[in-house]
């Protein structure tokens, strides 16, 4: 009777991945997870950028240059305004308007001279200029309402859209940023493609290149 001895193959020790491997590995899971939830979270944002980039472009095709102008009149009380040997006050008279005539926007700016003041309100798609006779009292405000493409083209532009929205901006272009290159380090752990996807970018940076030094006047 033969005592049974285990194979050759069966006492080697299995192979443990080396810890470059692992590490290669984590991080080629860590950039594909950048990259799908990045994309996500920036996708709604990378489409209105895209999109009001169009109508910047071309702002004739979808009405963006055009407004709608309209004009009110009205009057101050006197003492608010009429001494001129004083300053008056301007966020009184900032709110007042605002609130009468639903005036939106900043105030951008508030002049004032022995005759007149001026106070601008500025917002996306919108501005209301008004001027107040210091000796009468009575004003004059002239707004200019652009449609929603005009709205959406100042807010790509971020401006007169206040702060949050220019941090928006910029925290929606690093969203951008690094989801693009996340997708450009995930080229290097696919071997099939990892040629003609490097190649495919070489192409588009040339390509846009070339159109800046040969096409742009």
């Amino acid at each position: 009777m033969t005592d049974n001895v285990p194979s050759d193959s069966s006492s080697k020790p299995k192979s443990t991945p080396k810890p470059t491997r692992k590490l290669s590995l984590k991080f080629n899971s860590f950039v594909r997870w950048a990259h799908i939830y990045l994309s996500m979270v920036g996708f709604l944002t990378m489409l209105f950028f895209s999109f009001t980039g169009i109508t910047l472009n071309h702002p004739n095709w979808f009405g963006g240059e055009t407004g709608r102008s309209s004009t009110l009149k009205d009057s101050l009380p006197l003492d608010w305004v009429n001494d001129t040997s004083s300053e008056p006050d301007r966020l009184k008279i900032a709110e007042h308007l605002r609130e009468k005539h639903r005036l939106r926007g900043m105030v951008k700016e508030f002049r004032t001279d022995d005759e007149e003041c001026s106070i601008t309100f500025k917002g996306p798609g919108y501005s209301a200029d008004v001027f107040v006779d210091r000796k009468s009292g009575d004003y004059e405000i002239a707004m200019v309402q652009h449609g929603f493409i005009g709205v959406w083209n100042d807010l790509h532009k971020g401006r007169d859209s206040g702060t949050a929205w220019s941090l928006l901006i910029d925290v929606s272009a690093i969203i951008m940023m690094i989801s693009g290159l996340t997708g450009l380090a995930m080229l290097f752990f696919l071997k099939r493609k990892r040629f003609s996807g490097l190649a495919s970018v070489v192409v588009g940076g040339l390509l846009f290149l070339a159109v800046y030094f040969w096409l742009v006047p």
